[in-house]
């Protein structure tokens, strides 16, 4: 059987390297099967005067088909001989699902380090070697004369072209005046930050505090991290580092077990990653770059990351919709890994509800905090990468069911949270009269929540006007606190309505002093005291009262703070609350986050040089400067999502979620 062969030309590397596929199994499992030897690429030599590499394709063999991903592990590497720099020709080979593209694009990015062409050979036998050109000089034609490229024809999503035609509007990477010296010192640290996997730069570490001697985790690359990372970079106008973030990552998709020798369900994505060299087995002198991926089983608690592959997805959409690359979105290895994604998430099991039930610890708050069960956070994050899947994927025979399924959750999803989760004065009131113990498909009190669950703050702290969505919802138990992230990506993918929207930055802007004070933005409010804080937490000595993520502030929250008050026409609060950041993040040295009520003292345990506090700050200032680029990452209003709500659909009369009310709401 033919194969195809993605190649990526990388320049600007060593005179001559591989890039190889590793694979180790399992020590718990007794057997792996692979029913085709591994396919590698040998780099013949360097010519330094023309800059070409020549390749041995008489030494590849067919790639594996792997039947299981999570029993094997798999190491993408480059290795490198000596230190020179130079030229080189990667082959990166994975099975035929997971890497080849369905057509040669070009996108509207501007790349100097990845290209890709396609070459269908006789299994690598008898091949004649290649003679490959920097990647602006490649004739496609010669190049391809041993074989010809398969067309794969799909039909293009009409939101994708919608969406492309909407971003070639929005001008990007454009500066009209000088940079302010703040803003100066954080592109260096960002631009500093940067981490480089042979040669080409693949995201940036948590935190890069020169004086750190202990850096733990934070000299990784976190998927949730680099999302601020990332939107400064395509705001600048500059989508390579991205482009590159997204498609290693996918590489590393679900393969390593956790704890235990449980392997993760397939699709899960990594918590993190991090670039590390390591000697070359049996060649003096050689060492070989590795991508060490971490998918919870070095985390404090061991929790697989629920959070990761929604971002993932998010940012994926993000960058489409900022450089107008919308090629990107429809390689097959990207369709695939959208799915299994989507796969893993909307997998029946035995929960009722909605909304996602995950763990504690499996997302921003990563510790201890009692938020298992259905955190807002993570439904509000599921939605919106449920509605960038939509937009994104390809529409043919294989995805029509997973679409189909993907509007039905959004419409019961939207209901459940807008309804259940919601609670203003008027909604506390009714909490406060509930009847208990309604055994009837009726009942008002569905979760059966106890009046007495109100908690004794949220009586005088909730404003006349406004309100917000509480923070979890479980039979007999409701989380009353405010959780900043989840209500303000509730507002960026309109997850709640118009009228909570408003009713979000309203509380906000009533209780200013409480969520915001001297450094945007709490993590959540009101902090777990006492013996509460015993109990939920373990006693949890990073999570005292007032911070970290007991009510910590944390500045990266801005950049989201920012997209919601642009998107609801309120911009004037997120200046307000730059301006109170840029008092501060420079001269204490961009710290993580801060501690006290009011977030006077900079984090006890607090990383200095944080990126994602110096990349959140910087993508509010070019949202701010360029109030039209928010378009471009918030989600409107969808009206025939509340047309089909899954609910309404049904024949049985047990089913009472009523489509008329839902749909009322936007009207306020």
């Amino acid at each position: 059987m033919n194969s195809i062969i993605s190649m990526t030309i990388i320049t600007r590397m060593n005179p001559c390297c591989s890039s190889r596929i590793l694979i180790s199994s399992s020590k718990c499992y007794h057997s792996n099967k692979l029913t085709r030897p591994i396919r590698r690429l040998h780099c013949l030599g360097f010519n330094s005067n023309n800059n070409k590499c020549l390749i041995d394709t008489n030494k590849i063999t067919a790639p594996p088909i792997i039947s299981n991903w999570g029993k094997i592990k798999v190491l993408f590497s480059c290795n490198n001989i000596g230190r020179g720099r130079g030229n080189l020709v990667i082959l990166n080979v994975a099975s035929n699902v997971r890497q080849h593209s369905s057509s040669v694009e070009g996108g509207n990015v501007k790349e100097n380090s990845f290209g890709r062409l396609y070459i269908q050979g006789g299994g690598g036998i008898n091949v004649k070697p290649l003679l490959v050109e920097r990647i602006e000089d490649i004739d496609v034609g010669k190049v391809l004369e041993e074989g010809k490229v398969d067309e794969v024809r799909v039909e293009v999503n009409s939101e994708n072209v919608k969406g492309l035609n909407e971003g070639n509007e929005v001008k990007v990477g454009k500066t009209e005046r000088e940079l302010s010296d703040i803003e100066k010192e954080a592109w260096k640290f960002l631009n500093d930050s940067v981490v480089n996997y042979c040669g080409t730069p693949v995201g940036t570490v948590a935190a890069n505090d020169p004086a750190d001697k202990l850096p733990l985790n934070y000299d990784q690359v976190f998927i949730r991290d680099f999302v601020p990372s990332a939107l400064a970079f395509l705001l600048k106008g500059e989508g390579e580092i991205v482009r590159n973030f997204l498609l290693h990552t996918l590489q590393l998709q679900s393969w390593e077990k956790t704890v235990d020798c449980y392997s993760p369900g397939q699709g899960l994505m990594p918590a993190s990653f991090k670039v590390r060299t390591v000697p070359l087995d049996g060649s003096s002198g050689l060492f070989e770059e590795v991508l060490d991926p971490d998918f919870g089983e070095s985390a404090i608690g061991r929790v697989a990351p629920v959070d990761s592959g929604l971002w993932w997805i998010i940012l994926l959409r993000a960058y489409g919709k900022i450089t107008g690359d919308y090629a990107l979105q429809e390689r097959v290895d990207i369709q695939t890994g959208i799915k299994l994604i989507l796969n893993l998430c909307l997998t029946d099991g035995f929960d009722m509800f909605p909304s996602l039930l995950v763990t504690d610890g499996s997302c921003m708050i990563d510790r201890r905090m009692g938020i298992h069960g259905h955190p807002l956070e993570i439904q509000a994050l599921f939605y919106a990468a449920l509605r960038s899947s939509r937009e994104m994927l390809t529409i043919d025979d294989g995805s029509k069911n997973l679409v189909r399924a993907i509007n039905n959750r959004l419409s019961a999803l939207s209901f459940h949270i807008r309804e259940y989760y919601w609670v203003d004065m008027k909604k506390i009131n009714e909490i406060y009269r509930y009847k208990t113990e309604e055994y009837s498909t009726n009942a008002i009190n569905k979760f059966n929540i106890y009046p007495d669950q109100i908690p004794a703050w949220l009586v005088d702290w909730i404003p006349d006007k406004g309100g917000y969505l509480i923070g979890n919802l479980q039979p007999a138990h409701m989380d009353f606190r405010f959780f900043t992230l989840g209500n303000l990506w509730s507002i960026i993918s309109s997850l709640g309505t118009t009228r909570q929207n408003q009713g979000i930055l309203n509380l906000i802007e009533d209780k200013w002093d409480d969520l915001v004070g001297q450094m945007p933005l709490k993590i959540c409010y009101p902090a777990l005291e006492y013996e509460e804080w015993r109990i939920i937490t373990g006693s949890d000595p990073k999570n005292t009262p007032w911070s970290y993520h007991n009510g910590g502030s944390w500045p990266t929250l801005l950049w989201q703070f920012t997209l919601a008050c642009i998107k609801m026409g309120r911009p004037g609060l997120a200046e307000k609350a730059v301006a109170l950041a840029e008092k501060r993040l420079s001269m204490d040295k961009w710290p993580e986050y801060y501690d006290t009520r009011n977030g006077r003292f900079i984090g006890k345990q607090a990383r200095l040089h944080q990126t994602w506090t110096i990349a959140g700050y910087l993508t509010s200032k070019m949202l701010l400067e360029n109030p039209q680029l928010a378009s471009l990452l918030i989600w409107e209003e969808d009206l025939e999502l509340l047309e089909t709500c899954i609910c309404a659909l049904s024949k049985t009369p047990r089913a009472k979620c009523s489509r008329v009310a839902a749909r009322s709401q936007i009207l306020v």
